[in-house]
């Protein structure tokens, strides 16, 4: 009892240093004032013109959408743009969207996935300038930043002017994974970056035209401008080492910050045949199959709103249960992608040969394929991270050009 009595304060003392770190996140995520919220460094750009703003569920302006807030302060919102999931953030993974009316608003919203993923002039010509904004998670293979590309070259190649509201980037304090080898160029990789990227949208797009990544027609048009079609408008109080807590989820399933940490490691389970936790409560921190001995962490996926069809539903799958409290996990991490599930799951699969998809989905996710060759000639950890360090270097001089932030 007197040894409880004096462990007692020490318990408290812990409980108020855990209270103490998630109020410093807290009040550090309140300093930061996204683009969007500072109206007054681009309503001035917008007056009097035809706009078509690119928008989801996550362009918010406080507690009301971009595009409500626009409507409301007199702008004149012809268009909107929406990416994979759509303008209101509801479909699967991969789902096709249709062109569709905003309900609320009565505006016409152009999709921009699937086979339309660019808008063309067409798309543009009854606009007078753009607007891009959109919460990414900084992550190759998460599509939005392919979508940023195609939408900038779309804005250069018709003399649009175009303005991207900056967003924080929730995986921004890191760099890491295999960069890109252009052979497996897709909308899942677009560029010769790593996985994790560690850039705002903002200077990604700077980026793009500074490196003359974009289309010949829209390079040659970011250089004669004298770069005047292109406005970032920064955020405020943000720097590259701030762990930023979503205010809304980006996507179905990612509805967790535990999801958006664990993402870069998980999503490789995308290109195998196991469960990556989609149809779960936990999408992105549980991965199986139900073909991996039952020993391990037990669950059933099935069809959910986010996830109305994917692998392994209503099967029994036995794996791993990666979810913890957001700084236990980020420990956890240590600022890398995490490769030892693959080689975890991969070591205790009974079945190689049909480990990885046949289509050859994961060389995809990866940008080469490399990484699944060092797999299944059993490469350790620290060899697979060694051969990445080559193009990491170069990729992290080019990155250090384009930084708004520290």
């Amino acid at each position: 009892m007197n040894v409880l009595r004096k462990l007692i304060p020490f318990v408290f003392i812990l409980i108020a240093l855990q209270s103490c770190a998630q109020s410093r996140i807290h009040q550090a995520d309140l300093d930061i004032k996204t683009a969007a919220e500072q109206m007054d460094l681009y309503l001035p750009l917008l007056s009097n013109k035809k706009v078509g703003v690119f928008a989801n569920q996550t362009s918010m302006v406080k507690d009301s959408h971009l595009v409500d807030t626009l409507l409301h302060k007199g702008i004149n919102v012809k268009k909107i743009f929406g990416p994979e999931h759509g303008f209101r953030g509801k479909a699967d993974a991969g789902e096709h969207v249709n062109n569709d009316i905003d309900r609320k608003t009565g505006i016409p919203i152009i999709s921009l996935y699937g086979n339309h993923k660019k808008p063309t002039a067409e798309d543009l010509k009854d606009l007078d300038i753009l607007v891009f904004d959109i919460q990414d998670v900084g992550v190759r293979f998460y599509t939005f930043v392919s979508s940023l590309e195609y939408f900038l070259e779309a804005a250069l190649e018709n003399n649009k002017p175009l303005i991207i509201l900056d967003r924080p980037n929730p995986n921004g304090f890191y760099v890491d994974g295999p960069v890109l080898d252009k052979k497996f160029r897709s909308f899942l990789g677009m560029q010769p970056v790593p996985i994790v990227y560690g850039l705002t949208l903002g200077e990604y797009a700077l980026m793009l035209c500074g490196e003359k990544w974009l289309s010949d027609n829209a390079n040659k048009s970011y250089q004669s401008t004298g770069k005047s079609l292109i406005k970032i408008i920064p955020c405020k109080n943000y720097s590259h080492q701030k762990k930023y807590q979503l205010p809304v989820n980006p996507s179905p399933n990612l509805k967790q910050m535990q999801s958006v940490y664990l993402y870069p490691s998980i999503c490789f389970f995308e290109g195998t045949v196991l469960s990556e936790g989609r149809g779960t409560d936990y999408p992105f921190q549980i991965f199986g199959h139900p073909d991996l001995p039952d020993t391990l962490f037990p669950f059933v996926p099935k069809p959910n709103e986010g996830a109305k069809t994917s692998k392994c539903f209503h099967q029994k799958c036995y794996g791993w249960n990666l979810s913890a409290p957001t700084e236990k996990l980020l420990q956890s991490l240590d600022s890398k992608i995490q490769i030892k599930y693959l080689l975890d799951a991969y070591k205790l699969f009974p079945g190689k040969d049909s480990f990885f998809l046949k289509n050859n989905f994961f060389n995809k996710l990866a940008g080469n394929d490399i990484l699944m060759d060092q797999i299944k000639k059993g490469y350790s950890e620290a060899d697979i991270r060694k051969s990445w360090e080559p193009e990491l270097t170069k990729y992290n001089a080019i990155r250090r050009k384009y930084l708004l932030y520290d």
